[in-house]
């Protein structure tokens, strides 16, 4: 199929190729954020995340994903947003976003992910995801929302934000 922008999808039938997560971590002003090493998005900046095993819950994969990749555990994550993800080659994500004021364990790099810890006001947007700067504020400030983007490779076509997750 092929799309031009977000309205040539129909959103209610949307089966996305995959179902993934991310978690954001917080340490009073400063966000915990990975360099990826490996797989979708390698070289980029992001949060902790990936895919979800078979029938796992969404929180429970962020957790999981965050401790294999990070070290730590996320102390009482919440849901904040949700990114539905289509790129014109027909891969598709459905990605559930998390966020987590405190953590245990300690930090440690991992074959999938570089974590470091840097000031709120110092995220590094041009090493993201190009939608990233759009909505990671929105995580900043602990408001809900859905993000619908169409890619074409890491180009941006289209990208709608609501205020609710969907």
């Amino acid at each position: 199929m092929s799309y031009s922008n977000l309205a040539s999808i129909d959103w209610s039938n949307w089966c996305p190729v995959e179902v993934g997560t991310l978690m954001y971590v917080f340490d009073v002003s400063k966000i915990l954020l990975i360099r990826k090493k490996r797989g979708l998005g390698a070289g980029k900046v992001n949060g902790p995340g990936g895919r979800i095993d078979g029938s796992e819950a969404p929180l429970d994969c962020a957790v999981r994903e965050t401790q294999e990749e990070v070290g730590i555990s996320p102390i009482d994550p919440f849901l904040v947003g949700r990114m539905c993800y289509q790129n014109t080659d027909g891969y598709s994500m459905d990605v559930f976003i998390y966020r987590a004021e405190s953590y245990s364990g300690n930090l440690r790099c991992s074959n999938e992910a570089e974590p470091y810890w840097i000031d709120i006001g110092e995220i590094p947007y041009e090493d993201m995801w190009p939608t990233d700067r759009y909505w990671l504020p929105l995580v900043l400030d602990r408001k809900s929302f859905t993000v619908y983007t169409l890619y074409s490779e890491n180009a941006v076509l289209d990208c709608k934000i609501k205020d609710e997750i969907l």
